[in-house]
């Protein structure tokens, strides 16, 4: 498996789903659940600032980690409304650019990571001992975006048959 690949594939797909998408109906909520494709993308964001932050740590960074501790701390759930409330009076186009920059800055990191760190099982114990990097790049965000991709996808089609 290739992950700069795999997340620069799972990226494309989420700016194609939000190709031609008018800002204006950005915060209407109902998309997943209560939120909105904005609250959707803001919590894409906050998942990609915390992709940063762990795979900075497999490339010897030594950043503060305030997403990790955030998560960690509150619990996924609390986590998740807390990083879309963080962001309700941010613009759809604010929110795009900072899923897009923490992207762009996760991007660089992948390529400083040895291929044979991407395979190794039990290099994230929190996650589960079975599993390596790599697994957790496809199941917890190309899987993510595209499940979250596939909610606004449904939104879209219900704004194209009013």
């Amino acid at each position: 498996m290739n992950p700069a690949d795999v997340l620069k594939y799972g990226h494309q797909h989420v700016l194609r789903t939000l190709d031609g998408l008018d800002f204006a109906h950005w915060e209407t909520g109902g998309v997943c659940g209560v939120w909105s494709v904005k609250d959707i993308l803001s919590h894409l964001a906050s998942y990609e600032l915390w992709l940063e932050e762990i795979l900075a740590g497999f490339c010897g960074d030594h950043l503060p980690t305030p997403v990790t501790d955030h998560l960690a701390a509150s619990g996924p759930q609390a986590f998740n409304d807390e990083q879309v409330a963080a962001r309700q009076g941010h613009s759809p186009a604010a929110v795009l650019n900072e899923y897009t920059a923490a992207y762009e800055r996760v991007a660089q990191r992948v390529g400083r990571i040895a291929p044979e760190t991407w395979r190794q099982a039990g290099t994230l114990p929190w996650y589960g001992a079975e599993y390596a990097l790599d697994d957790y790049i496809v199941y917890t965000f190309y899987g993510h975006k595209r499940e979250h991709c596939a909610q606004i996808n449904v939104f879209r089609d219900t704004l194209n048959h009013r």
